[in-house]
């Protein structure tokens, strides 16, 4: 048999081989996977804590200075005591799914702007959904509830109005470092207000600053902090999946 011969047999059944693969694929067991079970998660109902859930009640938190919860705590809520300063877990995070719920306390016309109602939760110590009054209030749009502070404005605002609990639903990414100090991906948001979506997976530029311009510096894991600004705001219902 010729060497054009030999050439020709071989590319016919390679052209065989080929279409058998495919053949095969067009097989529906030829895409199930079946040794790779999820673990099973048990729903809490009415946004309780899903059975694979850490529960951030009182007793998780601390105060920044290192000693007990210094917020008034009465039954399962905590409130902002004004002037004891930030709280933050005694746990420390990375990536997270964060449910928390949060009520304004009401308040005189006197109080506008960023002095209504004003708190926040910060991811990793360093990146804030601003908490404020928002139904009626006006100040700047980076500022108001659901921000991503002076980064990212919310998509809409879902604010309720004061007294009537509300919730943050939170998908959070951490970033992740290089050497020297370089991101090799920046942390993300997605977050659900009161159930509407007002951020979509977007990237931080780094920390929120109050003054400045955003820049990262590297870190592992870390606290989620509650802010004491002064404000009587209340939490309650607080869990977390790490992911």
């Amino acid at each position: 048999m010729g060497k054009l011969a030999i050439i020709i047999l071989s590319f016919a059944s390679l052209i065989v081989t080929l279409a058998y693969g495919q053949e095969a694929n067009k097989v529906p067991e030829a895409t199930e996977i079946w040794n790779a079970e999820p673990i099973k998660v048990t729903p809490g109902a009415n946004n309780s804590a899903p059975s694979d859930a850490v529960i951030l009640d009182a007793s998780m938190w601390q105060s920044v200075d290192g000693g007990a919860n210094p917020w008034q705590i009465e039954n399962g809520v905590m409130t902002v005591n004004p002037g004891t300063k930030d709280i933050h877990t005694i746990k420390s995070f990375g990536n997270v799914q964060l449910h928390i719920e949060w009520r304004i306390p009401m308040l005189d016309d006197k109080f506008k702007d960023q002095d209504r109602g004003n708190s926040g939760v910060f991811l990793q110590q360093f990146y804030e959904v601003q908490i404020l009054d928002s139904y009626t209030n006006k100040t700047y749009n980076n500022g108001q509830a659901g921000s991503l502070y002076k980064q990212y404005i919310p998509l809409v605002n879902a604010t309720k109005p004061a007294m009537q609990w509300q919730s943050y639903d939170i998908i959070y990414t951490a970033p992740l470092f290089g050497k020297n100090d370089s991101v090799i991906s920046p942390a993300r948001m997605t977050i659900l207000h009161n159930g509407v979506l007002i951020q979509n997976n977007v990237a931080l530029l780094g920390p929120t600053e109050y003054i400045g311009s955003p820049h990262y510096k590297k870190h592992g894991d870390l606290p989620i902090f509650l802010q004491d600004h002064n404000h009587k705001v209340s939490y309650r219902n607080i869990w977390v999946r790490e992911l």
